[in-house]
This record gives C-alpha cells, sequence and structure tokens, in this order.
C-alpha cells in the first residue's frame, strides 16, 4: 500500500508543479490582451500575432492546469450525495466516477485528437490568421497533455479510493486528503 501511495504522491506533484507553472500564464494572457486593447484604442495599430498570442495562451493554461484543478478539486460536482457522505462512501463515489467517466473520457479525448494533433505536427501547422503565430501545432499537442495530466490525475484518486477502502487513509497523499466540509460562521446550523 505505501508504493500505491508513492505513485499516488509523485502522480500529485507533476500536476501540483504544471499547474502553478501553467497558472503564471493568467498573468500573460492579462497583459496581453491589456496590451491588444490599448494599441487598437489609443494607437489604432493592430497585430493578428497578438491577438492569436493570448488566445493561445488561454487554451495553453487550460488544458495544461485541468490536472491539477483535478487535484484540488476545483471541479464542477453535483454533491447532493457527496458533500454529507463518510469518507468511504466518498472513495467508492470517485473509484466509481474515475472508472466509469473520467478515464474513458480521458482515452476518447486522446483517441479522437491524436490524429489532428498528429496531422498538425507533421506540417507543422500555423494560424490561419495571415500574419498570425506559426506553432500552432504545438498548441493542438496541449490536447493530449490534457488528456493525460487528467487521467494520471484519476489514476492518483482511484489509488486514493483503494487507500481509503482497505483502511490505509493515513497513507493518502496530503494534497488529496478528503476534507469535512465547513458550514461557514454566519450560516445557522443545516442552513446551507
Amino acid at each position: 500500500m505505501r508504493f500505491l501511495a508513492a505513485i499516488a504522491r509523485v502522480i500529485c506533484a507533476v500536476n501540483l508543479f504544471i499547474g502553478n507553472l501553467f497558472s503564471w500564464l493568467a498573468l500573460g494572457i492579462v497583459l496581453v490582451c491589456f496590451t491588444v486593447v490599448v494599441q487598437r484604442y489609443l494607437f489604432a495599430i493592430s497585430f493578428v500575432w497578438m491577438q492569436d498570442l493570448y488566445i493561445w495562451l488561454n487554451g495553453a493554461m487550460f488544458t495544461a492546469v485541468a490536472g491539477f484543478a483535478l487535484l484540488r478539486d476545483d471541479h464542477v460536482r453535483v454533491d447532493i450525495f457527496y458533500r454529507p457522505a463518510t469518507m468511504a462512501r466518498r472513495a467508492l463515489i470517485d473509484l466509481i466516477g474515475v472508472v466509469v467517466f473520467l478515464l474513458p473520457f480521458c482515452w476518447i479525448v486522446y483517441t479522437y485528437s491524436m490524429p489532428f494533433v498528429t496531422r498538425a505536427w507533421g506540417y507543422q501547422e500555423g494560424s490561419a490568421n495571415v500574419g498570425g503565430m506559426p506553432g500552432l501545432y504545438i498548441l493542438k499537442a496541449f490536447i493530449i497533455g490534457f488528456a493525460f495530466l487528467l487521467a494520471i490525475q484519476g489514476i492518483a484518486w482511484i489509488i486514493r479510493s483503494i487507500l481509503v477502502l482497505s483502511g490505509n487513509a493515513e497513507l493518502v497523499p496530503k494534497s488529496m486528503q478528503y476534507s469535512r466540509d465547513q458550514i461557514p460562521a454566519d450560516h445557522p446550523q443545516g442552513a446551507v
């Protein structure tokens, strides 16, 4: 079980590193977009490559941080049954959800995007806009990275579920331990 916990810890470390690194692209997106707006409305000039740049940075950031968002449990969840559930029930729900939904989804994304990405790399696809940025094929490769990072984080969730269901919850890496939902202090008990 310690070996499984070590694998989950490595996966979490990878997604944590990539998520923290690529989240800085948000600042780049804001700066480039601000620059495009100032150039267009203050100086009446425009560069197509800059307009491509902030859209591409946005695509790169959101595909690269998907595993990080799953690690932090920042995804959308309808938690009618999940929120009040015990740790074991949450682990079972997560296990079923990853095996039935997440991993097949990642496989479908990978399978259908691989020819698309391979073709783009084959002719080193650039922007469809005249004067746009070269290297669109690099951005398209982020689709494969998205599927991979999401899938490995799903594997970490499977490991977490196995550890919890086998009575080894103390081995779950700290970054993905289950936490009790707190009721905000300004709401009376049961009002949330």
